[in-house]
């Protein structure tokens, strides 16, 4: 608790009038920090749920009424405005006042702009406004809704900052301007985003939600299609994610870019982007897909140019008239700002000034709710001026009446006024209007008038007495301004039309990767020394090749420009090439190691096409081994991917396709071991499990085979063998098997074709 100390008077220092205060440090951060997190939700950040606006916009509109910018007059200097709106309303810097100003009046920003600019109010590409001093400002017709019925008692006034003057606490807000045009803005430990929404189904909802007030979300989103953006674009987002969306108050929309192809002759053609996502500056757009060209990120992409004037036109060139239009497109979106989310979070406050999430629901009833309390409040009021103006007219009838009498008290009484108040049980205030009547008032012509204008009053006075009375009545009236405001913004209207289309992202079933790849078949050449070729076509007799002086053929795979080659060596991992980017067939190739990072000590043992549904065994010359699938061994980098460790002198020595029921595996011992493949386990990394144990040497080869098509090997001659009594070598695994039967390959390997 805070205590006053006085202090010690040690000449010149600390006075009785200018005492310390004593206050834990943790006590006062406390305080302090809450009070300013308080002022930047309340005072900055979040809108309020009524007229959807914060401080510094109200203060710029109210201060523009008094200035009468209205819209059929004459624009003032920005400058003017911000100094009025600095001066009595709004003790903050002039740049954030402009700033907030600028934005009232951008159309790329705000759906439907509250203030009409003239001069240079900045562009979608990012730059900047004129300084206040040369551009010119007043309000729209939506801007002047916001404020209809201020002078009638429609809102509370508080005090301004020096308590000069007053200020609206709220507008009466005859726009619906929350959903309208949105708000943003980040606070103390939490944040708003509302994307702008189009009026004339605002007003739909709204007029159902009158009608049927217990009407959920999934009912009003009949009429609320989504958000409309003021720079339109296309959004793809499910409708169960835009209805829970806004079920909840928070979510995100995914928008993209409107794009159409032009024929330019030649079957050649050029794709125009003509909307781009909401809250995307152009230039940066541009820059960042001028970046992916240079990157070659999008391969498809061969250039990129802003042909826009007052709209929007961004035209992509392909590299090929044979790429697709909708693939090319698709491939930006993923790596560019063509697609980009519109949050959703509605955090408000209420009409008490709580910030909270409402859903749509409740943002629309606040705005319902709001707006019966200003017709009340206007009603109120305008039965008290016509209960005012009567009194004053009946005492008028009974001057004419009287009027004689009236004459005479006074022409000839010392104090009239008392006597009228006596004579004709008059009022002090009719009494006063009586004698400050003019003569020439006094014509008959002028009883009329006042007789036809008191019944008009009194026909009036009881129509608002029964609006205050009926609720009925109130919200046909409400009604009946949201009708007039839909057809003022109607979807016929240039405002009101609807900007923002809804569409499902296209199910490409395609690898975008490898979208833009001339699809051509080719035969990939490996050789022991490790270099690398691609020989075009599907060559078959390859005793033709060629290769360096001391080397020969390795591998040899057939496979397509758009194939992933796989290639796997000794130290365990394994290497992904692209077979667009392998070294053409003339010549000896390049070597594998300018490629790959595979050190100088390790050498291919496996090379073969991509195949993500198959899966593979591999084994250690150790005799170690596991299943792995080949979904999971695709390398993202040149340093390739680890799957098989190996320490010491152990190495990789053999993938296959893990295919049939039984796998045999065959040592340097030449002992064979057959044993079921489901007790090999199935792994993502790591050393494996022992397939044979061996005294001497290591695992020479394996394979898999059905037990109903049996084992086969190749022999010196190159025919294939079979071995009838494989039965006899079955065991378990990690067994050291039995010599291998007459006849078997010297070298100890089964039939080549069961490698990859």
């Amino acid at each position: 608790m805070a205590k006053t100390k006085k202090p010690k008077n040690s000449g010149g220092g600390a006075t009785p009038h200018n005492p310390v205060i004593e206050e834990h440090i943790d006590n006062a951060l406390s305080a302090r920090y809450m009070a300013y997190a308080l002022s930047t939700i309340t005072q900055r950040a979040l809108p309020d749920v009524r007229d959807g606006l914060k401080p510094v916009h109200r203060r710029i509109l109210f201060a523009m009424r008094q200035l009468k910018l209205n819209p059929e007059g004459a624009y003032k200097k920005s400058a003017r405005i911000v100094g009025d709106v600095m001066g009595q309303f709004h003790p903050h810097g002039d740049q954030s006042i402009y700033d907030a100003l600028v934005k009232l009046s951008q159309e790329f920003a705000t759906r439907y702009p509250l203030v009409e600019g003239q001069g240079n109010f900045g562009n979608i590409d990012g730059d900047s406004p004129a300084a206040m001093r040369y551009t010119e400002a007043k309000m729209t017709a939506a801007g002047m809704l916001l404020l209809e019925g201020l002078d009638e008692n429609a809102v509370d006034f508080k005090a301004t900052y020096n308590e000069e003057d007053d200020e609206p606490v709220v507008l009466p807000a005859g726009f619906p301007n929350l959903l309208a045009n949105g708000a943003q803005g980040i606070a103390v430990g939490m944040a708003t985003s509302i994307p702008p929404h189009n009026v004339a189904e605002i007003c739909n909802a709204a007029l159902h939600l009158i009608k049927t007030p217990n009407a959920r979300v999934e009912t009003l989103m009949n009429h609320i299609l989504g958000p409309d953006l003021p720079t339109g674009g296309i959004m793809v987002e499910p409708k169960d994610n835009i209805l829970e969306a806004y079920q909840t108050g928070r979510g995100s929309f995914r928008i993209r870019s409107r794009w159409a192809v032009e024929d330019t002759g030649r079957g050649t053609y050029q794709i125009v982007v003509t909307e781009i996502p909401y809250q995307v500056q152009k230039s940066r757009l541009i820059e960042k897909l001028a970046e992916v060209i240079e990157s070659k990120k999008a391969s498809g992409l061969a250039d990129v140019r802003d042909e826009s004037a007052e709209d929007v036109r961004i035209v992509l060139e392909p590299k090929s008239k044979n790429i697709d239009p909708a693939i090319l497109m698709e491939s930006l979106f993923k790596i560019s700002e063509l697609e980009s989310r519109v949050s959703l979070n509605m955090n408000v406050l209420d009409a008490n000034g709580v910030p909270r999430v409402m859903d749509l629901r409740e943002v629309i009833q606040s705005w319902l709710d709001h707006r019966r309390e200003v017709l009340l409040r206007r009603t109120n009021q305008r039965l008290g001026k016509i209960a005012d103006r009567l009194e004053v007219l009946d005492g008028y009838l009974i001057a004419f009446l009287n009027l004689d009498e009236v004459i005479r008290i006074v022409r000839y009484e010392d104090k009239p006024k008392e006597e009228l108040i006596a004579a004709f049980n008059l009022t002090e205030r009719q009494a006063d209007a009586i004698l400050n009547m003019r003569l020439r008032a006094l014509n008959k012509l002028q009883e009329i008038e006042i007789k036809t204008e008191s019944e008009s009053l009194r026909a009036e006075q009881i129509k608002l007495e029964a609006l205050v009375s009926s609720d009925a009545q109130q919200w046909d009236t409400i009604s009946g301004q949201i009708r007039e405001l839909r057809d003022l913004y109607g979807p016929k209207t240039d405002a009101g039309r609807r900007r923002t289309t809804f569409d499902l992202a296209p199910d490409l079933d395609i690898d975008l990767s490898t979208a833009f790849i001339t699809k051509e078949p080719i035969t990939v050449i490996l050789s022991e020394k490790g270099w690398i070729r691609a020989l075009k076509g599907k060559v078959d007799d390859l005793d033709t090749l060629k290769f360096k002086e001391g080397d020969k053929l390795a591998f040899a795979v057939h496979a397509e420009t758009t194939d992933k080659i796989i290639l796997f060596a000794s130290n365990g991992k394994f290497y992904t090439l692209g077979g667009d980017k392998l070294p053409g067939g003339r010549g000896n190739g390049e070597p594998i190691r300018l490629m790959v990072d595979l050190e100088n000590d390790h050498i291919p043992v496996g090379l073969f096409v991509h195949d993500p549904e198959r899966t593979l065994l591999v084994a250690s010359s150790e005799g170690y081994g596991f299943r792995v699938k080949e979904a999971d061994i695709v390398a993202s980098t040149r340093g390739g991917k680890q799957v098989l460790n190996v320490k010491g002198d152990a190495e990789a020595v053999r993938v296959i396709e893990a295919k049939g029921d039984r796998i045999a595996t065959i040592g340097e011992n030449r002992k064979l071991l057959v044993f079921n493949l489901d007790e090999v386990s199935e792994l993502t990394r790591g050393k494996g499990v022992r397939l044979q144990r061996y005294k001497d040497g290591g695992l020479s080869d394996m394979t898999t085979f059905s037990s109903e098509e049996g084992l086969a090997f190749i022999d010196s001659a190159g025919r294939r063998q079979e071995v009838p009594d494989w039965p006899q070598h079955e065991g378990s695994r990690a067994q050291a098997g039995r010599m291998a039967p007459r006849g078997f390959s010297r070298q100890g390997l089964f039939a080549p074709d069961k490698r990859l």
